[in-house]
């Protein structure tokens, strides 16, 4: 069973989810984003002790297209966005892919 939480991103991003003891990082520098982002998300992705991959909304936009849908589409681990613009509806769609039902579901 995946218990690990997995964090990519520029070093200022995962600063705050290592002190919080995350210990599965990935750090990507903003320079390095169109080579290293795609490697980092697969291998992440990959890992059998990750059960929640957490990235920065806008670095979806830097990765390839089969990686950005292997990502977008994967169940364990489930990538989870912060920031951007995605809103509510961009979290609801997290939470329902994740555990399979919309808890918002209008009757």
């Amino acid at each position: 069973m995946s218990q690990e939480i997995g964090v990519i991103g520029s070093p200022e991003f995962t600063t705050g989810f290592r002190l919080a003891g995350v210990r599965r990082f990935a750090n990507v520098p903003d320079e390095d984003k169109p080579e290293e982002l795609d490697s980092a998300v697969e291998e992440m992705l990959a890992a059998e002790d990750v059960g929640i991959v957490v990235m920065h909304d806008e670095d979806l936009d830097h990765l390839s297209r089969n990686v950005r849908k292997s990502a977008e589409t994967s169940v364990e681990p489930v990538l989870v966005t912060l920031g951007g613009s995605a809103g509510s509806g961009g979290l609801r769609e997290q939470i329902k892919r994740a555990i399979g039902i919309d808890l918002m579901e209008e009757d």
